[in-house]
């Protein structure tokens, strides 16, 4: 018989601004965030709770957030030591189980089925590992700790900051379909609405359809939703990820106004995406364009290719500034889907 899995999904808490505020203490009770300027394209990385209170968010612009909260302390990134102080946590996890799925610097899955560091209890297994890293670090980080990795997501934001929800697999069942679909990875801004007009606001309410109609009005996330709403997730915590995809983007300093602007970017762009191509010794299997537009909206195009293809992109490049309607541009990136199966043929191709 198979054991009942065991995961934890551990998350710190607002960890670049945590460790500003740890490494500057004039800094804890005031609302701070950790990224650029609001003179250019300032986007805040992280931003502590404090700030959060005002409507600040990650993501957001540094203007609007500076209008949101004026006094709004900014600090620049430090990756070096984020990276230092993460190498830090992720060896706390090593401690208790060899199967670690980074997702960032600052969370993970881990899989402690089997394990048998504190009686085998993998909620007394998340405290221990929550209160390592607060000696080790001085941060405190949130966790939760379910059947699978989606419940085990969900509940480490349930009782941030600092604390743990226990999902067992006898509640999985009832606390996805209690879920707003919002709260359900996968279900961005505009799906949520697309799902709201629909009349579908929680895992019920999608567990009323069945999962051939949801793939009629979802796509292939569909039935993905169906799953997750009955508390079902059945993807493996892998502690070595195969990369799928390689990308360069560029956000401007000035918006780009023209399909003519927009392809100069390519001159940067496509050298950059070579590089960093030949680093993964991989091949290829598709190119895609992304475009984001002034309003923050942003589109891409994607089509199969077994060459990387400078003029692929930018055939790609005019649809995805047609969608546009004559919307200014922030920000261009080029991907391409690599192909696991093969070595990468050729590295490098003169733009055209």
């Amino acid at each position: 018989m198979t054991p009942q899995r065991k995961i934890i999904h551990i998350d710190m808490d607002c960890f670049y601004a945590a460790v500003e505020m740890r490494d500057n203490p004039s800094l804890r009770d005031k609302p701070i965030a950790v990224g650029g300027r609001a003179s250019g394209r300032g986007v805040i990385a992280t931003c502590n709770y404090l700030a959060r209170s005002f409507g600040v968010r990650s993501a957001m612009p540094t203007h609007k957030a500076l209008q949101l909260c004026p006094d709004l302390e900014l600090v620049p990134h430090r990756m070096a030591v984020y990276k230092q102080v993460s190498q830090q946590i992720h060896e706390i996890f090593h401690r208790y189980t060899h199967l670690v799925e980074p997702l960032s610097l600052d969370e993970a899955f881990l899989d402690v089925t089997g394990q048998s560091h504190c009686q085998g209890s993998a909620k007394l297994m998340a405290q221990a590992i929550r209160q390592e890293i607060f000696d080790v670090t001085g941060l405190t980080a949130s966790a939760g700790i379910a059947p699978n990795k989606f419940l085990a997501k969900v509940a480490s934001d349930e009782n941030k900051p600092n604390g743990q929800l226990l999902i067992t697999p006898d509640h999985a069942g009832e606390f996805a379909a209690a879920l707003p679909l919002k709260k359900i990875p996968g279900v961005g801004p505009k799906t949520s609405e697309r799902l709201a007009r629909m009349g579908l606001s929680t895992g019920k309410d999608v567990l009323a359809l069945s999962d051939v109609d949801l793939e009629k009005m979802l796509g292939k996330f569909g039935p993905v939703l169906w799953q997750r709403c009955q508390g079902l997730d059945e993807r493996p915590v892998e502690p070595s990820r195969i990369r799928k995809s390689v990308g360069v983007e560029t956000t401007l300093a000035k918006d780009l106004t023209s399909l003519e602007q927009c392809a100069e970017q390519l001159e940067t762009l496509v050298p950059e995406l070579e590089r960093r191509l030949a680093k993964s010794r991989k091949g290829i299997k598709g190119q895609t364009v992304k475009l984001k537009f002034h309003d923050f909206e942003q589109t891409t195009v994607s089509q199969q290719s077994q060459k990387l293809n400078p003029d692929l992109f930018k055939a790609l490049m005019r649809i995805a500034f047609d969608r546009g309607h004559g919307r200014n541009v922030r920000l261009v990136g080029l991907q391409v889907e690599l192909d696991n199966t093969q070595n990468l043929k050729q590295l490098t191709l003169p733009l055209v």
